[in-house]
């Protein structure tokens, strides 16, 4: 899987969030509350859709536990918050050091590509992980469950 660091800067962006866990599953619900309400965000940057995780603490990932919860957010960039719709939130991803993998497959089977991530990739690197949002980017390239669907996966970093 390819790869690149990135230094992030501070983005803003507005959307929809709700707790979930790995066991809980939410995400389904929360994209289809969001999506036919999109359009009311304004000053948009871009035509990507971002799914970013927030976890309490890293603890998390020391001892993973399906039940664990965590927070999900269905979101777009903006260049403002002036203006946000109802029952929708403000979310700022602070700037910082993240690595960013392409990600080629369908959205139901990313699982293996974070295994790797977490599980050999980020043990071999210089890096360790950050308390910082995770997301996946999704652009033009994104199908869903489709084998050539494309998305990129941020994970915060530091050295």
């Amino acid at each position: 899987m390819k790869f690149r660091i990135t230094n992030l800067p501070e983005i803003k962006m507005i959307g929809e969030k709700t707790i979930m866990s790995v066991l809980e599953n939410k995400t389904r619900e929360l994209w289809q509350g969001f999506m036919p309400k999109r359009a009311m965000i304004e000053k948009r940057e871009g035509s990507e859709f971002y799914s970013v995780i927030i976890y309490d603490d890293l603890s998390y990932f020391a001892a993973f536990n399906p039940a664990n919860t965590f927070e999900k957010w269905a979101a777009v960039q903006v260049s403002s918050t002036d203006v946000v719709p109802e029952d929708m939130s403000v979310l700022i991803i602070p700037s910082g050091l993240y690595v960013v993998f392409n990600y080629i497959g369908k959205a139901s089977e990313a699982q293996s590509a974070y295994q790797y991530i977490f599980g050999e990739w980020l043990p071999k690197s210089k890096y360790q992980l950050d308390d910082r949002p995770h997301f996946a980017k999704m652009g033009d390239k994104y199908k869903n469950d489709s084998p050539d669907s494309e998305e990129e996966l941020w994970v915060p970093i530091k050295e």
